[in-house]
């Protein structure tokens, strides 16, 4: 087994960088892990909005973690889009086998709006994969879409993680509340504890790929062998900074910047 820390993502791409299998390249690099991917979808996007998507065939999907297990197991897994119920099997069938921490970030939603998830496969992410995780990392809209709970506040969010944890045999849930309204408040809710972490909205539709690199970063330091509430703090830190320092990159929603948090601890 290799000594420095391993992370796979599992995941579509973008193009242009901002999100998907890239962005959580970017991501375990600036962590100081090595990344590896297994590609699920093809997109045509930019920061404008998804033009186009290709599905990889699900036995293509397992022969590329196949070939990924049969030569080095990573020490952490993340999911990203996963768009068809097929190839959630084969992801379902490999956790279960190598079991790995796995992180799902239920990818369903672009930041332009676009649909990245077909409706029957969600059902499939609830009652299969949502139990095999170590966190699931939902946003707003993702956590009312797969409980069938409208958030509208703390209250809500706080029931929801209770049907996540009761309901669904999750063993934590991170509900990022960034569409909310005020400041960014992430909640950690696990089976012995919840932890609120909040910081100052920063005021950007510079948030291209938030989703994909706060669960990239907290799959890295689990990949290092941080706790999941130690892996939650550093990814709050980690995607505040990187919104903050936004490239300004495209026409549309721009990507974050995923080397500003390395930057910033090299000049503390």
């Amino acid at each position: 087994m290799s000594r420095i820390p391993i992370a796979l993502t599992v995941a579509g791409t973008d193009p242009t960088g901002g999100a998907g299998v890239l962005a959580d390249s970017k991501t375990f690099h600036s962590r100081g892990v090595y990344g590896m991917a297994a590609v699920t979808s093809l997109t045509a996007q930019n920061t404008t909005g998804v033009q186009d998507v290709f599905n990889v065939p699900a036995d293509f999907l397992e022969k590329q973690l196949e070939s990924i297990m049969s030569d080095e197991v990573p020490h952490a897994m993340k999911s990203g889009m996963v768009a068809t119920v097929d190839m959630m099997v084969v992801l379902a069938n490999m956790v279960a086998d190598f079991k790995i921490p796995f992180v799902i970030d239920p990818v369903m939603i672009a930041t332009s709006g676009d649909a990245l998830m077909e409706e029957e496969t969600i059902e499939f992410l609830r009652s299969t994969l949502v139990p095999k995780s170590v966190t699931v990392t939902p946003n707003i809209h993702e956590a009312e879409k797969i409980t069938g709970h409208r958030i509208r506040g703390e209250a809500d969010i706080r029931k929801v993680g209770r049907i996540f944890l009761e309901e669904l045999g999750a063993h934590s849930v991170t509900i990022k509340g960034g569409h909310l309204q005020g400041d960014a408040v992430d909640y950690l809710f696990t089976r012995d504890d919840t932890v609120i972490l909040s910081e100052p909205r920063i005021e950007t539709q510079h948030t291209h790929g938030t989703g994909c690199t706060f669960s990239a970063v907290m799959t890295a330091e689990i990949a290092k062998g941080k706790t999941l509430e130690e892996s939650f703090r550093l990814a709050k830190k980690y995607i505040t900074s990187a919104i903050r320092n936004s490239p300004g990159i495209g026409k549309g929603n721009g990507p974050v910047n995923h080397f500003s948090f390395r930057e910033e601890e090299l000049h503390e």
